[in-house]
């Protein structure tokens, strides 16, 4: 799955290629993303070509004129040098600036997935993972990008960690997951944003020059704007076209962003929202970001879909529904809102079960003085005027119907 060779990164799955390398100044260049390559391919052609100055831009090194960071195809950039892009992380580093040029130093690959303490991260299955570590040598400041290539479901996940181990505290104002830059494909962007009863509509929007930001800032991952995002050919259909996806596996604010420079170069990243953050790293402390998730069909929108749904299945979700169906229920709430009582529960939940239903879901009103949605959010005391025998003889009568019991309910911050 991960091959390495001569300051060259092949990251292989089925059907799919991601590859990079390190630059003669220790920089990481995005090679390719997209479909599986041969073997004995070599990068050289695949490489965005330098061979003139470009005008109104940096050159990091005055002996080469060519080597610019903005006109660079980059897997990680800071602030400071030459690039003035969107970029993944803005740090007021120990010595007082913002400047940050994070450079190669070593690598490591390990076998499965490498989890996280406080944040969810993907695990199991036939797994790889790809550890580099980049230094500021002028702050004593690392930079470990992760990589895990798990190959059956044609799934990459990317996240970032900040070591500091300078004697000086640094401030974090944004640090994102990840970030890579492609060619452009004449890219369009699609999202999937909505409110309350109208989650998740699609809208597609050309990625034109400058930023198209997809982003929430209300806490959680929001109904407003789904943090996942795709990228698509102009062609792409159901079945073919080419179509990049990219999703974080965390539930609070968000970004994701998709720049258009004048060099035809389209930057992706995603991340925590930089909104009124900051966080200070003291000597010997780090900082993880939550860990986002990649993947390349050719295949059209269904060709990554499944690629998603096999890689949740497989690689997400947890405990006893790992790898199970999901049985057919009924939820209460349509066909009682909050206007139930015990004898109504258990005549709908009898004439589901004749319908064929497998689990019947309690919706809102169960609890407090729960007879509207202005009333009792956050109390969950049964209430027995609806449910004078309890919750759990209500659960048991269900159960003896053949139904398994489940209960909704909502936590929130109530005022007091």
């Amino acid at each position: 799955m991960i091959y390495i060779q001569n300051g060259e990164f092949q990251l292989n799955t089925n059907t799919t290629s991601y590859w990079f390398r390190v630059t003669k100044y220790g920089h990481l260049e995005h090679v390719y993303y997209g479909s599986r390559l041969p073997d004995n391919q070599k990068a050289e052609p695949l490489l965005v070509k330098r061979v003139a100055p470009m005008g109104t831009t940096v050159a990091y090194d005055k002996d080469d004129n060519t080597y610019c960071l903005d006109s660079l195809c980059l897997e990680w950039s800071g602030i400071g040098k030459g690039d003035y892009r969107d970029t993944p992380a803005e740090i007021k580093m120990p010595d007082e600036t913002f400047t940050a040029d994070f450079r190669y130093q070593g690598h490591s690959v390990l076998d499965g997935c490498v989890t996280m303490d406080k944040l969810p991260t993907a695990e199991g299955g036939d797994a790889q993972t790809l550890i580099v570590t980049m230094v500021d040598e002028s702050n004593m400041v690392y930079l470990d990008l992760y990589y895990t290539v798990f190959s059956e479901t044609d799934v990459i996940t990317r996240r970032a960690v900040l070591r500091n181990e300078n004697k000086k505290p640094l401030t974090i104002r944004r640090m994102l997951s990840m970030m890579l830059d492609m060619p452009n494909d004449g890219f369009h962007m699609v999202t999937f944003d909505g409110t309350w009863i109208a989650e998740a509509r699609k809208h597609i929007r050309p990625v034109t020059y400058g930023l198209t930001v997809n982003a929430s800032t209300t806490g959680d991952s929001s109904n407003r704007h789904n943090p996942g995002f795709l990228l698509v050919s102009a062609d792409a259909r159901e079945n073919t076209g080419d179509v990049y996806g990219f999703n974080l596996l965390y539930s609070g604010n968000h970004y994701g962003a998709a720049e258009l420079t004048t060099q035809e170069l389209v930057r992706v990243s995603i991340g925590v929202n930089p909104h009124c953050f900051e966080w200070e790293l003291k000597k010997g402390g780090q900082f993880e970001t939550p860990e986002a998730v990649m993947s390349f069909s050719e295949s059209g929108f269904n060709g990554l879909s499944q690629h998603f749904h096999e890689f949740i299945n497989k690689h997400v979700v947890r405990g006893d529904w790992k790898g199970k169906e999901r049985p057919v229920l009924i939820n209460s709430w349509e066909a009682c809102y909050f206007n139930f009582n015990r004898r109504k529960l258990l005549g709908l939940a009898r004439g589901a079960k004749r319908l064929g239903a497998e689990l019947f879901v309690l919706d809102d009103g169960w609890f407090g003085k729960r007879d509207d949605d202005t009333k009792s959010l956050g109390d969950y005391t049964v209430n027995e005027k609806k449910l004078p025998n309890g919750m759990k003889d209500l659960a048991e009568r269900i159960h003896k119907k053949g139904l398994k019991f489940g209960l909704w309910f909502e936590p929130e911050m109530v005022n007091p």
